[in-house]
């Protein structure tokens, strides 16, 4: 079974189609290389042949007949792969070292690639290159070359490729045994820890083996989406139970001024104020859910293709001509510090909504330990690249430990439980400054709360020059 899923996986399917890629290009370039040297070969004893025949051709004229026939016996005896043959008009054998050849062959003048017999050979399995001469008289001349070193380079090159080939083959296959046995290994890793997952254990992960490969990039990014994931399963369950701490206060209110307006139907006046605290709470609800689809649609990326260039200033300046009155009213104060040209690529409405939650945020939790006014301040300046947006108090901060807990959706501390709010100000605030490319960053100034809200600066295009008259 394991070695079914072995040669069934595709690592060694690879291996495999590797393996007769190369084999069949290992093929084409044996065989070009064979026949480049073949052809040299049969240069070269074309070449032997012309020159044997151009000393045959000049002994024959000295000579004639008689001469060529002597010539033909000495050098016939001699050891080598040179051929000679001369034959009378009748096809008799009259001088030369080849015993037969295919038949009418010597009545075919030229150049050709045969097979011949030596003396005292049974068959004739040599091959030979020649050519071939009508001499006056009828009679015949054949002058060659045995083709032996070209047969054997033919048979070396046929082993080489043989053996290549066994050797290419069983090493590709057990490189492909070994390559598939380490895959399945990771792969079989990697699925045994998603069925702990998919079991229930959402703390198991899947393994890296340290070597940065594919696999290890694969587990790294699955991991991180799996951190994700836990992380996302934990702040619903936190937004769950805030959920239910905090509205069932409110349902409950509601509840009882129901019982009470039905419980005193005489008295008009307490069924009206019923009523009031019921529109109260019911606001508040409202508030709410409202706050929830306004950070879900940002989060979203709705409104991000709406994003244009603006004044951070101006939306500074704005928010706080809205809620200063507000603030004076209850001893406090508002000082506002801001440079103009603050140009950023955003929306005004979330800018604003953002600038809002977050004064309003040092308005609720920003006042002194014992019970003085809150004083806030506000500054919209630019650092770098960035444009920054701080809303700063001389409130009692918060703990460390919460800092970046608080800016999660629905999330409220234990200490502002008695105050109102729905504890997603701060939520809305990271969820528009991700959405213009920037940051939320909280930090103690003990004493106090400073938030910064930074947003990339727009780069404004410089005018062109005018031409001077």
């Amino acid at each position: 079974m394991a070695r079914a899923r072995l040669i069934a996986s595709t690592s060694f399917r690879m291996v495999l189609l590797y393996v007769v890629v190369f084999a069949v290009g290992a093929a084409v370039v044996l065989i070009t290389v064979g026949w480049e040297v073949e052809k040299i070969i049969d240069q070269q004893i074309a070449a032997t042949v012309n020159a044997e025949i151009k000393g045959l051709s000049e002994q024959y004229a000295q000579g004639g007949l008689q001469g060529l026939y002597s010539t033909l016996e000495k050098r016939a005896h001699q050891p080598g792969s040179s051929l000679y043959l001369l034959t009378d008009p009748a096809g008799q054998v009259l001088a030369g070292n080849i015993a037969a050849l295919p038949p009418r062959l010597l009545d075919t003048p030229g150049a050709v690639e045969t097979r011949y017999r030596r003396p005292g050979e049974i068959t004739a399995h040599n091959v030979a290159l020649a050519r071939i001469f009508s001499l006056p008289g009828g009679f015949h001349l054949l002058v060659g070359r045995d083709m032996a070193d070209r047969e054997a380079l033919r048979a070396i090159f046929a082993r080489s490729f043989l053996v290549s080939l066994a050797a290419l083959g069983t090493l590709g296959l057990v490189g492909g045994m070994i390559l598939a046995r380490r895959v399945l290994r990771r792969i079989d890793a990697m699925s045994a820890s998603a069925a702990e997952i998919m079991a229930g254990n959402l703390d198991q992960r899947l393994p890296q083996a340290g070597s940065h490969d594919e696999f290890d990039r694969l587990a790294q990014n699955l991991n991180a989406m799996l951190d994700r994931i836990n992380r996302l399963m934990a702040e619903m369950r936190e937004v769950t139970d805030n959920i239910a701490h905090d509205l069932k206060t409110p349902l409950t209110r509601l509840r009882n001024r129901a019982e009470q307006a039905l419980a005193h139907p005489a008295a008009g006046d307490s069924h009206e104020a019923a009523l009031e605290q019921v529109i109260v709470e019911s606001d508040r609800l409202l508030s709410v859910f409202n706050a929830l689809l306004q950070i879900a649609r940002v989060e979203s990326g709705t409104g991000a293709d709406v994003l244009v260039p603006c004044d951070a200033s101006e939306a500074v300046e704005a928010c706080a001509e809205l809620y200063q009155p507000m603030i004076e009213e209850t001893g406090g104060t508002l000082d506002v510090e801001t440079a103009p040209g603050l140009q950023v690529k955003g929306s005004r409405e979330l800018l604003g909504q953002a600038i809002s939650n977050l004064i309003i945020n040092a308005s609720n939790y920003g006042a002194a330990p014992q019970g003085a006014p809150p004083h806030i301040r506000v500054v919209c300046a630019r650092q770098d690249k960035d444009i920054v947006i701080r809303v700063s108090d001389e409130g009692p901060g918060i703990a460390p430990a919460d800092l970046e807990r608080v800016k999660q959706r629905y999330v409220r501390l234990e200490t502002s439980r008695s105050t109102p709010g729905s504890g997603m100000g701060l939520a809305l605030v990271e969820a528009v400054a991700r959405l213009h490319g920037g940051s939320l960053e909280l930090a103690n100034t003990c004493p106090g709360l400073a938030a910064t809200l930074r947003l990339p600066a727009l780069v404004m295009a410089e005018p062109a020059p005018q031409a001077t008259p």
